[in-house]
């Protein structure tokens, strides 16, 4: 039987099970064996990972350009107009390369435990949520997708990847999923 097992990352967190220095890691937290992620999460950013002992159903969820949707919300610096909003969505120059279309809507400030250390503010600067449904994954991409439009990424969280969520998942928590994956 294929496990599956969802994982709220918290900020700081490695995603990987070892570090030389002394970091904290996915071992601090889930203590399951042979059991890896599939895909990454950057050091700074938070929410949900998934983990699997099988490579094909990490390959699966990962494959360039055929993976798993994944639903982003992202707290930005200002307020994005609609041609930005627009300019994500058709997809914008990275490393000369333009990115796939994306899904972008603006999102209410949703309700989520607090980041700790808490976000830089500026009193004079709004701040502002969208969420990206992306169909790839590059380095650091909803980051710099928001960066090429004029609205730096303040906070990250991935909210889903496929048909799996972050819902009843606290910080630093994880559970077995159900698969029904034919591997």
């Amino acid at each position: 039987m294929t496990q599956l097992i969802l994982f709220n990352k918290p900020f700081g967190v490695l995603t990987r099970f070892t570090d030389p220095h002394g970091r904290r890691t996915l071992k601090d937290y889930i203590p399951i064996p042979h059991v890896y992620p599939a895909g990454r999460l950057d050091l700074d950013s938070e929410g949900l990972m998934l983990l699997t002992d099988s490579p094909k159903l990490a390959t699966l969820i990962t494959r360039p350009g055929g993976g798993w949707p994944k639903t982003y919300w992202a707290q930005v610096e200002g307020v994005p107009s609609d041609h930005a909003l627009s300019t994500l969505a058709h997809g914008v120059m990275l490393d000369g390369k333009p990115t796939r279309k994306a899904r972008i809507t603006r999102l209410a400030e949703p309700a989520l435990w607090p980041r700790n250390p808490p976000i830089r503010l500026r009193l004079t600067v709004p701040t502002s949520w969208i969420a990206l449904t992306l169909s790839e994954g590059r380095n650091r991409q909803v980051r710099r997708m928001t960066a090429a439009v004029g609205h730096p990424t303040l906070r990250l969280i991935r909210y889903s990847v496929g048909r799996y969520t972050l819902e009843n998942l606290a910080p630093g928590s994880y559970r077995a999923a159900e698969t029904n994956h034919e591997l």
